[in-house]
């Protein structure tokens, strides 16, 4: 039996020109190396007798769970397939030879060298062998880390196999080495702090990512920092919170990249592009941002997508009023949605729940039009002017002569989004026409109805039903528009929290941050502005997971 053994090594070192080391032997029921292998090429690096193939850069034996396996590392993929004993039976050896399993490099994210060391063991510990962490699919939009155990005891082949993989990994772009951690500590229900320390912090460690963690004392902070912060020191920025301290970040990172260029917000400008890709670690109550480019609320998902450096370019609007930059923002609601989140920010000696469905049914309880005119300017589908001009950074509008138009009159609700703004309570989205990088904007106009038919069109965001399908409710794609309130007392909010409490102003949701503003803004699209670490969920759908080991 040992010279059949001896004799079907060498034949198979001949034939797949194979490196073994000592260690591998016991995998094949083998115990003297030099009689394992008459003949040695003494080099990993090897080429495939396959043209068409990728090249093979390390061929070796590794044992993966309690199975002997001949072990393939190219520069796409690492593949494997079983060590088949002679004395197998045809019919299982025909089966078993076509059983390669394999993962693309391009779903690796980490590799470590598996020890395990003793107590009062003073060394680095007995090396196992190597361990691959993965990035998998899990349902429809999660993503989950995996691990794969390459059992070796050689210390020369574990560490040339290790060398080898690591290099591959670093030659990934867009993922991050570097990044600045903005925490909000009074996110929701105050647990930021500890959905990053216990689901993202281990994952970002284990991805050999430096960190810079700040974790904000009062809303502005973040603002402030960013605003004399060393940005070029880090590959990306990190939001751990909810929509309102997201969008402090958003907006700072954006005004800090216009101060750079030089670029004068008090007058209309051409905005310039955020220097660095943002990632959000969802910690709030609702989460739209982070639920429209992942499909979810989960944590781990979103930092996964930071440590493989997904980016998704996504358009961003500019407030502003008397040409004046008030804000960079994704998503806006005047009249009830304002005026709810004005309430809501009175009542932060609640929970956030409480405080939240107190300040809807307060505001439907008293619920008011707003009289105002909306002036916009449409998007046109035959208009190859601006379809070429949205490719660059910069405002179409000088490039195309479109035609404003308005509407006007008592208005319950007015919606401006340049994402479709999903999130638990609208599965569909806020503007489910809408894209994350398309160039447009969904502007959503629901006038004075009764209170009944409002909340019917409320509710049906939670539906798979049409929540446009009222008379009431205007719908329209846009590329810029004007909000003229009327100067009238009864339509402005005052709020005790302000320095002077008998200041007017009316409230603005953007991005689940109150805004206050005088009787006119002006909002402008921006195409791909920033870069967001994610997903389009369309293409995340379409995708499918390539690691044919799980």
């Amino acid at each position: 039996m040992e010279k059949i053994l001896r004799h079907r090594v060498n034949a198979w070192c001949d034939q797949s020109k194979l490196q073994l080391s000592a260690s591998s032997l016991p995998l094949l029921g083998i115990s003297d190396l030099e009689e394992a292998r008459p003949r040695l090429w003494g080099q990993d690096i090897l080429k495939s007798d396959s043209p068409s193939a990728d090249p093979i850069l390390l061929r070796g034996i590794f044992a993966i769970g309690k199975r002997g396996c001949d072990v393939v590392l190219t520069a796409r993929k690492l593949s494997w397939s079983p060590i088949l004993p002679e004395t197998l039976g045809d019919a299982l050896r025909a089966e078993f030879q076509h059983k390669e399993e394999f993962v693309e490099l391009k779903d690796v994210f980490s590799v470590k060298l598996k020890r395990r060391r003793s107590v009062g063991q003073q060394n680095e510990g007995t090396l196992l062998g190597i361990t691959i962490f993965i990035c998998l699919r899990k349902g429809q939009n999660k993503l989950k880390d995996s691990t794969i155990n390459l059992n070796n005891l050689s210390e020369d082949h574990c560490n040339t196999w290790f060398k080898q993989i690591k290099e591959i990994l670093n030659g990934f772009p867009n993922r991050p080495k570097s990044l600045k951690i903005i925490i909000n500590p009074n996110s929701h229900k105050k647990e930021a702090r500890r959905i990053y320390s216990e689901q993202v912090e281990p994952l970002f460690k284990l991805a050999n990512i430096q960190t810079d963690v700040t974790v904000t004392e009062c809303k502005g902070h973040a603002l402030s920092l960013l605003k004399e912060c060393q940005l070029q020191e880090f590959d990306g920025l990190v939001s751990v919170g909810g929509d309102g301290s997201t969008n402090e970040v958003v907006h700072g990172l954006l005004l800090r990249a216009q101060m750079d260029a030089g670029r004068d917000t008090d007058s209309t400008f051409v905005p310039v592009r955020a220097p660095l890709p943002l990632g959000l670690i969802p910690a709030g109550s609702i989460d739209v941002l982070a639920y429209s480019l992942y499909g979810t609320k989960h944590p781990a998902t979103a930092a996964l997508h930071i440590i493989m450096g997904h980016l998704q370019p996504v358009d961003i609007s500019t407030f502003s009023s008397h040409n004046r930059l008030l804000r960079f923002g994704f998503s806006s609601m005047f009249g009830f949605g304002g005026r709810a989140l004005a309430l809501a920010e009175r009542l932060r000696w609640m929970s956030s729940n409480q405080r939240r469905e107190f300040a809807v049914i307060k505001t439907l309880a008293n619920l008011k039009p707003e009289d105002c005119e909306v002036v916009f300017l449409p998007v046109n589908s035959t208009d190859d002017c601006f379809s070429q001009a949205r490719r660059y950074q910069g405002s179409p509008e000088s490039e195309c002569q479109d035609q404003w138009q308005s509407t006007k009159g008592h208005f319950l609700n007015i919606s401006i989004m340049a994402i479709p703004s999903l999130c638990s309570m609208a599965p569909r989205g806020l503007a489910p026409n809408i894209r994350l990088n398309d160039g447009f904007m969904s502007l959503v106009v629901a006038r004075n109805t009764s209170r009944s038919e409002f909340l019917k069109h409320l509710k049906r965001y939670a539906s798979v039903k049409n929540q446009f399908d009222f008379p009431f409710v205007e719908t329209y794609t846009v590329k810029e528009v004007k909000v003229h309130q009327s100067t009238r007392s009864g339509s402005t909010v005052k709020f005790e929290y302000m320095n002077s409490p008998t200041e007017e102003k009316y409230p603005w949701n953007v991005d689940g941050d109150l805004m206050e503003t005088a009787s006119e803004v002006h909002i402008r699209v921006h195409p791909q502005l920033i870069n967001l670490y994610g997903w389009n969920i369309e293409e995340l759908d379409e995708s499918k997971a390539n690691c044919s080991c799980i």
